[in-house]
């Protein structure tokens, strides 16, 4: 069975093309490492470490390792991210809208297949994670 979980609309205040591009190669990631660090106190030491490549995100979630990879870019509007050796099959995608000249909206969505047993277990987990990421990408500098 699939659930799905989507965040929130957050609201950025920068230019559409300037989102998608930094978060279409995940190497960008490497400017905001620091501020990535200070947020993880927040998150009450549920995120270990986290790597990345230009197409892949590997995060330890509470003793989990979580990669994933980047499937597809549809160019200023969305990137879609499969769960690569995941506990779960999951699909995760950002969608980035424009607002203005200078502002862009987004909204973060994860697909996951679990069985019944499994969906109560995920389901508040995801809901927070999902929430969580988009705040953490809406505080980005891009």
């Amino acid at each position: 069975m699939a659930v799905q979980f989507e965040s929130n609309v957050k609201h950025v205040p920068y230019s559409q093309e300037r989102v998608y591009n930094k978060l279409s190669d995940l190497n960008n990631l490497e400017g905001v490492r620091e501020r990535l660090d200070m947020v993880k106190d927040k998150l009450d030491g549920k995120l270990k470490d986290m790597s990345f490549d230009r197409d892949s995100i590997t995060l330890k979630v509470q003793g989990i390792s979580l990669t994933l990879r980047i499937i597809e870019r549809e160019p200023l509007k969305c990137i879609k991210f499969e769960g690569d050796k995941s506990p779960i099959p999951l699909n995760l995608w950002i969608q980035i809208l424009p607002v203005t000249q200078e502002e862009a909206k987004m909204k973060v969505t994860i697909r996951a297949e679990v069985n019944m047993f499994m969906k109560a277990m995920v389901s508040k987990p995801l809901q927070e994670g999902v929430e969580k990421l988009a705040d953490m990408l809406a505080m980005l500098p891009y």
